[in-house]
C-alpha cells in the first residue's frame, strides 16, 4: 500500500467495496469522519495531522481484505486513549461489537505503555494475546504498530525510537508470526533492523546486491530448469525466487554462528502446484532429478507448523552450478495461509477454495472456530482466543509480567515473585488500590504487594491460594510453627510436673526415657506431650518410677476444654482461654500478668505461640500496625487457679512496715512467690511483689487489705 499522500475518504470505502460488496459504507463514512473530529488539531511527530494515523492503519487492515468492524475499529483505534471519546460514546454510534473491539486495543496500548521495562517477551507476547479475546484486536494492534514502525524515524528522541524497534522485534513480530501473517511479520523485522542495527542491515543488503550481480540471471536459470524438470513429469507449477530479508539473514548467521558464504538459501525457490498430491509428486521428482542435501527434508503439510503454515521444505545441490538451493512446494491455498495467516481465512467465504469443510488445525487450537462459519462476519464472530483462557498475566510495579491460572490472588503471586515475600505479605495494592489479600487477579493488573518483616504466613491463606508454590510454603510454615507451639508447651508441662517432684527435667534424664514412649528425640518427646499424646506426670513416673507417690499431682497449668484440650488422666491440661486451637503454645505477658476477670487479647508471636495480655497493657501499642496479629480471646468461666498478679507497693521505710505487708497479704490468703525492692530512699521503699491468686477479683481484695494496713504509703497493680 502507498506510503506517501494519505489514503482518502472514498478511496478507503472503494477499497473496502472492491473486496466486501455488502459492506455498511454509511457506518465507514461515519467513522472516518468521527475520527477526523475526535483528532481535531492534534498532529505528529511527522507534522502530518494525527487522524493520518488511523486513517492508515484502517488502510493497512483493508489491504488484508478485513471485515468492515475492523476496518472500522483501525479508524477508532486511538479515540478513547487521545481524546475526550469515550466507550459509552462509540457504542451508541456504531454498536457493541465496536466498542468491545476499541476497548480491546485501548486496553492493550495501556499494558505498552506500562511495561516498559518488560524483559519477559514470551510473557508479554502471551499476555498480549490473552487480553485480545477477538484476534480482530490483535490484527488492529499490530496494523497500528506497522504504521507507527514505517513513520518511526520521524520521532526525535534516539533511546524511544530505539526501544519501540526492541518491543516490536521481542513482541510484535512473533505475534504477526504466531498468528501466519508473514508479510507483516517480515516488514516489522526488517524496520526494526534498519533501526537497532543499520550498519549491519546495509551490509548484507550490500553483499546480496553483489551476489545477485555476480550471478546474474543465476535466479531466473534456475527457475527455467525447475521448470522444465516439473513439466517433464507432467507437473503443472508456478515457481518463483524469493530474496529472503536481511534480518532473517542476520538472525540466521547469529543463530547457526555461521559467515554469509554459508547460508546456502539467501534465495529459496516456491514452487506452487494445485493439490496436496502435487506436492508429494513434485517433491519425487525433484529429489529424482538432484542430489539431496542431507537433514533439510521438512514437511510441514502432514505436520503444520502452530500457526497454520503448511509446505514441504528441501534442499538439493544443482539445479546450476552445483548450487545448494532450497525448495519449498505448497497449495496456492497453503500460500495464501503462508503469507497472510489468519487473515487470509476472510478470502474464502465465497467458497474460491474448497476446503473440504476442514478448518486448519491450528485454527482449532487458537481460535474456537465453529466448524462450517459461512461468511467472514460469522467466521469472527467465532475467532475468540482460546489459548489462554486458564492464565491471567499481572505485573509488578517493576514492570515483570507473571503468568499465573485463573483465580490466583496476591499471595499467590507474592509467592511467584519470591518466596521470602510471600512469607512476608501483609497487604496488597491492585492498580494503587489496597483490596483484600483474596481478591482474584485479572488479566493486565498491577500488584504491588505490601510486606513486614514481622509477618508470617496465615494458616488461612491456604483456603484460597491456587498455586502449588504458595501452598506448599504455607503448609510447611504451618507445621514447623505448631510444631514450636507444641514443643513450648510440652517442655512447660513436664518442667512442672519434675518441679512439683521436687526434680529436675535434664536431656539426661528424659534421654533415658524416649524408648517407652517412642520417641528419637528430647524435642519430640516434648512435642508429643504438647499435643497431648501423653501427661507430663506420666514422663515423670518413667524416669523416676521411686518417687511415684512423693511426686504431689501438678496443678493444673491450664483448664481442660474442649475434645482436643481434655486432661486424659495423665497430668495432661488444656489452655483456659477461649479462641486458641487445641494445642497452641500460650504464655503470660510478664508485662501486665493478666489475671482471670482481666479483658484479655492473645498477640501472635513468632516461634513462642501466643502471648496473652491485658486489654489496657501498653505493650499492644507496638502491634497496632498489626491487626493480623491480634487474637480474640477471653477467659474460660471457670479457669481460677494459681497465677501470678504482680503489684507495685510503697512502704514506709520504717520497722514492722515490710511485717505488716507480708502479714496483709497472708491472712488474705495470697502467695509471695517474689519479693523485689526496685528503688530505696531515706523516706521510702519501693517493691515488687509476685503474688499467686486465684484470679482478679482475689488480687483486687488483697490490694484493697494493703491500702487499710498502716505503713503501706500506696499500691498499685503493676503495668510494664
Amino acid at each position: 500500500m502507498p506510503h506517501g499522500g494519505m489514503i482518502r475518504q472514498y478511496e478507503l470505502v472503494e477499497r473496502v467495496k472492491g473486496y466486501d460488496p455488502s459492506v455498511d459504507e454509511e457506518a465507514l463514512n461515519r467513522a472516518y469522519v468521527y475520527t477526523v473530529k475526535a483528532h481535531g488539531t492534534q498532529t505528529r511527530a511527522s507534522g502530518d495531522p494525527y487522524f493520518s494515523h488511523p486513517v492508515e492503519v484502517a488502510g493497512i487492515l483493508s489491504s488484508m481484505k478485513l471485515d468492515s468492524a475492523s476496518i472500522i475499529t483501525g479508524l477508532l483505534h486511538d479515540t478513547v486513549e487521545d481524546t475526550g471519546a469515550t466507550i459509552e460514546e462509540i457504542e451508541q454510534l456504531f454498536g457493541s461489537d465496536i466498542a468491545r473491539l476499541v476497548d480491546g486495543v485501548t486496553k492493550l496500548s495501556r499494558i505498552e505503555l506500562q511495561s516498559d521495562q518488560s524483559k519477559q517477551a514470551e510473557n508479554f507476547r502471551k499476555l498480549v494475546l490473552a487480553m485480545s479475546e477477538d484476534i480482530r484486536v490483535l490484527l488492529v494492534k499490530l496494523a497500528d504498530r506497522l504504521h507507527n514502525m514505517r513513520t518511526l524515524h520521524f520521532l526525535k528522541d534516539p533511546e524511544k525510537r530505539k526501544r519501540i524497534a526492541r518491543e516490536t522485534l521481542e513482541i510484535y513480530a512473533p505475534l504477526a508470526e504466531r498468528i501466519g501473517i508473514n508479510e507483516w511479520k517480515d516488514e516489522l523485522e526488517d524496520l526494526a533492523f534498519a533501526e537497532l542495527n543499520p550498519e549491519i542491515r546495509q551490509s548484507i543488503i550490500a553483499r546480496l546486491d553483489f551476489l545477485r550481480d555476480k550471478s546474474a540471471n543465476l535466479v531466473q536459470k534456475i527457475i527455467d530448469e525447475l521448470n522444465r524438470t516439473l513439466a517433464e513429469a507432467g507437473l503443472e507449477a508456478w515457481v518463483s525466487g524469493r530474496e529472503k530479508r536481511a534480518y532473517s539473514i542476520w538472525s540466521k548467521m547469529q543463530r547457526k554462528a555461521v559467515e554469509f558464504e554459508q547460508i546456502s538459501d539467501i534465495v529459496a525457490f516456491r514452487v506452487v502446484v494445485k493439490t496436496v498430491e502435487d506436492c508429494y509428486k513434485t517433491l519425487g521428482a525433484i529429489h529424482a532429478a538432484y542430489r539431496v542435501v542431507p537433514g533439510r527434508f521438512k514437511d510441514y503439510i502432514s505436520n503444520p507448523k502452530s500457526n497454520g503454515y503448511r509446505s514441504l521444505h528441501t534442499a538439493v545441490f544443482g539445479p546450476q552450478q552445483g548450487q545448494r538451493v532450497e525448495v519449498q512446494i505448497r497449495t496456492a491455498e497453503m500460500h495464501e495461509v503462508a503469507e497472510l495467516g489468519v487473515a487470509a481465512h476472510w478470502k474464502y467465504k465465497q467458497g474460491e477454495w474448497k476446503t473440504e469443510g476442514r478448518q486448519y488445525r491450528w485454527l482449532r487450537e487458537l481460535l474456537d472456530i465453529l466448524e462450517h462459519a459461512a461468511g467472514p462476519e460469522e467466521f469472527l464472530e467465532h475467532t475468540k482466543l482460546e489459548m489462554f483462557r486458564d492464565q491471567v498475566f499481572c505485573f509488578s510495579p517493576k514492570g515483570e509480567v507473571f503468568a499465573l491460572p485463573r483465580g490466583a490472588t496476591p499471595v499467590d503471586f507474592a509467592y511467584a515473585v519470591h518466596s521470602a515475600i510471600g512469607d512476608s505479605c501483609v497487604g496488597a495494592k491492585i492498580n494503587g488500590r489496597l483490596v483484600p489479600l483474596r481478591t482474584q487477579l485479572a488479566n493486565g493488573d498491577q500488584v504491588e504487594i505490601v510486606t513486614s518483616k514481622a509477618q508470617t504466613p496465615n494458616p488461612t491463606w491456604e483456603r484460597f491460594v491456587v498455586t502449588g508454590r504458595a501452598r506448599a510454603r504455607i503448609r510447611r510454615f504451618v507445621r514447623t510453627q505448631q510444631r514450636q507451639q507444641y514443643l513450648a508447651l510440652g517442655r512447660e508441662i513436664v518442667d512442672r510436673a519434675f518441679r512439683q517432684g521436687g526434680e529436675s527435667a535434664t536431656e539426661k534424664a528424659l534421654d533415658g526415657v524416649l524408648k517407652t514412649f517412642k520417641c528419637a528425640s528430647v524435642e519430640d518427646l516434648y512435642v508429643h506431650v504438647g499435643e497431648g499424646h501423653v501427661g507430663g506426670q506420666a514422663v515423670f513416673n518413667a524416669v523416676f518410677p521411686g518417687l511415684k507417690d512423693k511426686g504431689k499431682p501438678a496443678p493444673p497449668l491450664v483448664k481442660p476444654r474442649g475434645k482436643a484440650a481434655k486432661g486424659d488422666g495423665k497430668g495432661n491440661f488444656a489452655v483456659p482461654i477461649r479462641g486458641l486451637i487445641p494445642g497452641m503454645a500460650v504464655h503470660y505477658g510478664g508485662c501486665c500478668h493478666p489475671l482471670p476477670g482481666d479483658r484479655i487479647v492473645g498477640i501472635v508471636t513468632t516461634g513462642k505461640g501466643v502471648a496473652i495480655h491485658t486489654i489496657d497493657c501498653e505493650t499492644l501499642e507496638q502491634f497496632s500496625e498489626q491487626p493480623e496479629r491480634w487474637l480474640d480471646v477471653a477467659w474460660e468461666e471457670d479457669s481460677a487457679g494459681p497465677r501470678v498478679g504482680r503489684i507495685d507497693v510503697i512502704i514506709a521505710n520504717a520497722p514492722g512496715s515490710l511485717g505488716n505487708l507480708t502479714t496483709s497479704i497472708g491472712k488474705y490468703e495470697g502467695n509471695i512467690t517474689n519479693l523485689k525492692i526496685t528503688n530505696r530512699s531515706q523516706d521510702f521503699f519501693e517493691l515488687l511483689v509476685d503474688i499467686e491468686v486465684r484470679d482478679v477479683k482475689h488480687l483486687t481484695n488483697i490490694i484493697a487489705a494493703l491500702r487499710a494496713s498502716p505503713g503501706v504509703n500506696s499500691v498499685e497493680r503493676a503495668r510494664g
